[in-house]
């Protein structure tokens, strides 16, 4: 068995910044993936700059809840939730014009028991990798706050990040969430300064080098049906 990680971006589309870092952490470093949040204020700009980058896999980061507003949608009205799940898979295919390589949600309320079997029914229809319900691996330990929103920026600095990984990587897909971006003015949000910390840590060339070392495969989303197929033929 390899060892495959897929270094996904969480929050494409939130802003122009956040854009901006997810397309650098991706040209410089390792991120490969992201997932797009499509009722965001920069999703368009975010669809059009995937163009000049088809190395990147781009999913659907259905967002019911926003950050410093009003919730898109009541999360406690089920029905709600799974016409809103549609509209938003809809939408990205017109922005995208094509259909999501992977399905996540933004604060992960897909986790939520009344609307997991929503996103589990629309993973299914389309043969989606859901996370935390596919064969890839969610690692969500690469974070800049802890402690009830206490900043922690040496949790996510390289040396910090490659423990991580040495402990945590396992035969198989593994997924790095991350948050790379640049502070924008016109988002809010909570997490920003941890934002431009983490570019500055996927970006280190020390990181590539030492996934390289552990002959760990840094992939795509994408490549995940294709990858799984050939392991399984000369299983």
């Amino acid at each position: 068995m390899m060892k495959y990680l897929i270094v996904n971006a969480d929050d494409f589309g939130a802003s122009m910044g956040i854009n901006r870092g997810i397309l650098e952490a991706h040209q410089r470093g390792i991120v490969t993936s992201a997932s797009l949040m499509v009722n965001m204020p920069a999703a368009k700009e975010a669809a059009l700059l995937s163009r000049d980058v088809p190395d990147l896999s781009v999913g659907l980061h259905v967002n019911f809840t926003n950050e410093g507003e009003d919730p898109v949608v009541d999360l406690t009205d089920s029905n709600a939730c799974r016409i809103d799940l549609q509209r938003q898979f809809e939408q990205f295919h017109e922005l995208m014009g094509r259909l999501p390589t992977h399905l996540d949600s933004h604060q992960n309320v897909h986790r939520r028991p009344h609307l997991l079997p929503h996103f589990l029914d629309l993973a299914s229809q389309h043969g989606l990798p859901m996370r935390e319900h596919s064969p890839v691996r969610y690692f969500k330990k690469f974070y800049g706050q802890w402690d009830e929103g206490e900043t922690h920026l040496e949790w996510i600095s390289s040396e910090n990040l490659l423990r991580m990984l040495a402990e945590e990587l396992q035969d198989g897909f593994t997924e790095l969430g991350c948050h790379p971006g640049y502070f924008d003015p016109r988002f809010q949000s909570v997490y920003h300064i941890e934002r431009e910390t983490e570019l500055q840590t996927l970006c280190d060339p020390a990181v590539r080098r030492q996934l390289a070392e552990w002959q760990v495969q840094v992939i795509r989303f994408g490549d995940v049906s294709a990858l799984s197929r050939n392991s399984q033929l000369h299983a």
